[in-house]
């Protein structure tokens, strides 16, 4: 009697349906090659079996309007500096030529132009590098600038000025 008892209770268990707030879970690939995990079912998809307990009832009373879900701007902020010539250096060529090199940080990135000042007057057109190569600069104290020009030619970023003097030989 006491088999029966324990059979019949065994069918009942087996036969019975699943708790009704048991989800299935589904996951496939995209076509970035990511792991994606569903509810819903996709061409493709392959149900991952849970264990009984996994499933978490969501309470209702949970007060989710204090949850900041706007997506967050980062706003990358440069650095440019003059790397060459040193402040107050002197430059001997008798050609008048000197080159200058900038480092920017972070990273120097698509889009972006450096903007060369000579004497507080822009060198030529905004370029895709900080390297310049100066010709027949004149004698004498000059001072250069760089600026950081986004895609849309706004200035997002400014190096010191630096001086430097120019030293030819002369004819006199």
């Amino acid at each position: 009697m006491i088999k029966l008892l324990l059979f019949t209770l065994l069918i009942i268990t087996i036969a019975a349906p699943v708790h009704p707030s048991t989800a299935k879970i589904y996951v496939w690939r995209n076509e970035n090659g990511v792991l994606v995990f569903s509810d819903s079912p996709k061409a493709g998809a392959v149900e991952v079996k849970t264990k009984p307990g996994n499933v978490i009832q969501s309470s209702t009373s949970v007060d989710t309007a204090v949850l900041d879900i706007t997506p967050q701007v980062t706003v990358e902020e440069y650095e440019i500096a003059i790397d060459t010539p040193k402040n107050n250096a002197t430059i001997r060529d008798n050609t008048g030529s000197i080159y200058i090199a900038g480092g920017i940080k972070p990273r120097f990135k698509r889009g972006l132009e450096v903007q060369l000042f000579l004497d507080g007057k822009p060198h030529q057109k905004p370029q895709t590098h900080s390297m310049f190569s100066l010709r027949n600069i004149d004698r004498g104290e000059h001072k250069i600038k760089m600026l950081l020009l986004d895609e849309k030619g706004k200035v997002i970023a400014s190096s010191t000025s630096v001086t430097f003097y120019m030293h030819r030989a002369s004819n006199n």
